[in-house]
């Protein structure tokens, strides 16, 4: 009842984090690791689980939704669900202990994109010029990692996107990282249920916790500032990378 009670209040916090600035694997992943699941399995029933709050976050933003500058959602959307599947089926094809070494460097990699959020593409700019579809390009291989792991998968694409221009407005375009993140996780979703690679009990203890936090983190992002949200998250991803390289000693 204790590691149910664990999951439920990590999926309610996961999916507030996801529909706000992004995020929430940082608490769902060790919470399901916490309850005694494989990484593999873990990374995969701790996707399924979330899924349906961001689901619920997508439809809080229903009229919010807007192309990203040049680029069409419709055009992006089947790219990100067709790199979110890749790296579902890479996930699965991983061993267990090979993935265990992996997961501290996934976790760092999305805590320092954290940590640049959208100075990253400030950096970029500075030796690269890049455009519209370069971006679609970037695309494919975020939404690869986003299907594979997914930490900060968001904010990776919201540092891609911002590479097109110095006044790109990270927060209006939260709308369509949501759909995309969405549609990434989605596919994954599909292949991991096919799989039979979702420990169900623990994921539904998860899931409804999530949608609840998913739905009204999409409410409370509206007017949350920004800073206060990501330093938050900052400090909890770097607390659970330190942990996890800990752990892999």
């Amino acid at each position: 009842m204790q590691h149910f009670l664990l999951l439920a209040i990590a999926g309610l916090l996961a999916g507030a984090m996801n529909a706000v600035a992004g995020g929430g694997s940082f608490v769902s992943f060790p919470a399901m690791v916490a309850a005694g699941l494989p990484p593999v399995i873990a990374n995969a029933s701790s996707t399924v689980a979330l899924f349906p709050g961001t689901a619920a976050s997508t439809f809080a933003y229903r009229h919010d939704f807007a192309n990203v500058m040049s680029m069409n959602l419709r055009v992006m959307v089947p790219i990100s669900v067709a790199g979110g599947l890749v790296g579902a089926v890479l996930l699965l094809a991983t061993p267990g202990r090979l993935f265990d070494m992996v997961i501290p460097f996934l976790l760092l990699l999305a805590t320092l994109t954290f940590a640049l959020g959208d100075r990253a593409g400030l950096l970029l700019r500075r030796v690269v010029r890049i455009g519209p579809g370069t971006v679609l390009a970037m695309q494919f291989p975020i939404a690869i990692y986003g299907g594979y792991f997914g930490g900060a998968v968001g904010l990776m694409m919201l540092a891609g996107w911002s590479l097109l221009t110095a006044s790109a407005n990270l927060k209006a375009m939260a709308p369509a990282r949501v759909l995309l993140v969405g549609a990434t996780n989605g596919s994954a979703v599909v292949w991991f249920i096919a799989a039979g690679a979702v420990q169900w009990p623990e994921t539904l203890a998860m899931l409804g916790a999530s949608v609840v936090g998913g739905y009204f983190g999409a409410r409370v992002g509206r007017w949350l500032p920004a800073p206060v949200t990501r330093g938050f998250v900052v400090v909890l991803s770097a607390t659970v990378t330190v942990a996890f390289f800990v752990r892999a000693m």
